[in-house]
């Protein structure tokens, strides 16, 4: 039962509010004790509200779910837990993150309740829009990193923000791209917005997205304003990382099928992981050291 609960919360997603992270990381500021305690907590506080709406989404996905050959062993989908201690839950959750971000700083209460009705208005109606819902799970990304600078006050390069969003969009279009695939004939029945979407559309996408985001990294490491931050133009050796990780994210979509979930692939393939891993190290030795 319990077990059952927390599977609700669907933890292993919680690795995308790592972005919270970002605002501190390229501040240089993360070794400061108790600005990290307070993204630590902000972080938790983020997991709570991301948990909530993942379960108001399960609830109205319901029956769509349980047309699906994996989200059909969801809790709600599957019957183990009720709609309504799950609605519940969500309340609970949502309650006592909005709670106690109220004492983080007003503008990060602010950006919660913009994720909180975005993410509400996406699994009502937004996700019925073709191309809107891939901006709306896009968005989720760059509010994410938007809170982590005001969390601290600190001011982030509009490069990481447009970096963020083309990242997303690339997640966001292979995503898509796997559940038409993987549900063929059915996808209309699981999710209609499929309808509207072709691989070769999303593949013509993915290929933008994957360019841009590519191109706008070069282009962060490389701006003069990043060079006078960090006192070094080394940043630029860490693209070879992100080329990898786009390359290898790309293998997995389309020879492994492994596209529907970036967090499952992320921590399920030892190559993306370790080059994620060494991304952040290098990262971290250009900018700390």
């Amino acid at each position: 039962m319990i077990a059952d609960h927390f599977s609700l919360l669907r933890p292993k997603q919680w690795i995308k509010n790592f972005f919270i992270f970002a605002a501190l990381f390229f501040s240089k500021k993360a070794f400061q004790f108790d600005l990290t305690i307070k993204y630590v907590f902000c972080f938790g506080l983020f997991c709570m509200l991301t948990s909530s709406i993942y379960i108001i989404n399960d609830i109205v996905d319901k029956s769509k779910d349980q047309l699906h050959p994996q989200k059909r062993n969801r809790p709600i989908a599957s019957g183990k837990v009720t709609v309504k201690n799950g609605m519940m839950l969500s309340l609970g959750l949502v309650s006592i993150s909005l709670f106690f971000s109220y004492f983080i700083n007003i503008k990060f209460l602010f950006i919660c309740l913009i994720y909180l009705i975005m993410n509400i208005l996406y699994s009502l109606y937004l996700k019925k829009i073709v191309i809107v819902d891939i901006f709306c799970i896009a968005i989720g990304f760059v509010l994410r990193v938007i809170a982590g600078s005001v969390i601290g006050n600190i001011i982030i390069s509009h490069w990481i923000i447009i970096c963020t969003l083309m990242l997303s969009l690339f997640l966001g279009f292979t995503k898509r791209r796997h559940e038409l695939m993987l549900l063929d004939e059915k996808a209309n029945y699981h999710r209609p917005i499929l309808v509207e979407y072709s691989t070769l559309f999303l593949d013509q996408m993915i290929s933008v997205v994957t360019t841009s985001t590519v191109i706008f990294y070069i282009l962060y490491t490389l701006s003069q304003d990043t060079i006078e931050k960090f006192h070094t133009n080394k940043l630029m050796y860490t693209v070879i990382f992100v080329i990898y990780g786009i390359f290898r994210y790309l293998y997995l979509v389309y020879k492994k099928e492994l596209g529907g979930s970036p967090t499952i692939a992320l921590l399920t393939d030892g190559p993306l992981l370790i080059n994620v891993l060494m991304w952040v190290l290098s990262v971290g030795i250009v900018i700390y050291l």
